[in-house]
């Protein structure tokens, strides 16, 4: 019986640490595909916003010291190419394929990569919604068919909420996306 006990105590010693490990390993990972999603969650938010012209929300997703570029914008420099943007469009409707996003394990930073098409609201496109989950097909069905961009964002994650640092918005070129 006390060998028994003492057995079951040594594979306690033993098995404890390792549980504990890989319940953290396990509550990481989740919070990886957490961020992952939260961030996907803030960019079709962004893209919503910006459908409705609604250049203080699309503003409130951002750090306070938001950075656009090409060209180094400030905070109030964006909401004014926002604003000029939106009323050159009109109704206009955001679709893009499947964001790109990667996650620093070292300072609660992101990177996330969107290719963006902006179209008339009346305007629509075929099997794009299929195509959500594979960013280069999706790009080969969209074609010459609107204005086409990519933007590459910086994001922060301050007090639990992901916000973007820095947009870099590139649009395409014929052959490809450069400024």
């Amino acid at each position: 019986m006390i060998n028994s006990m003492t057995a079951r105590k040594s594979v306690t010693k033993i098995m404890l640490p390792w549980m504990i490990f890989t319940f953290f390993f396990l509550a990481s990972a989740c919070s990886e595909k957490d961020d992952a999603h939260l961030i996907r969650a803030l960019i079709k938010n962004s893209a919503e916003l910006a459908e409705k012209h609604d250049v203080g929300g699309v503003m409130d997703l951002t750090t306070e010291d938001v950075v656009a570029l090409p060209g180094h914008h400030n905070r109030l420099e964006i909401k004014r190419i926002l604003w000029s943007a939106f009323m050159h469009y009109g109704k206009f409707k955001v679709l893009y394929p499947k964001p790109s996003v990667d996650l620093s394990a070292k300072d609660g930073s992101a990177s996330s990569g969107i290719y963006l098409l902006i179209v008339k609201k009346e305007r629509t496109i075929p099997d794009l919604k299929d195509l959500y989950d594979d960013p280069r097909r999706w790009l080969e069905a969209v074609g010459e068919n609107a204005d086409l961009y990519q933007i590459k964002l910086q994001l922060l994650k301050k007090d639990g909420r992901w916000r973007v640092k820095q947009a870099h918005l590139e649009g395409f070129k014929g052959l490809g996306f450069g400024e």
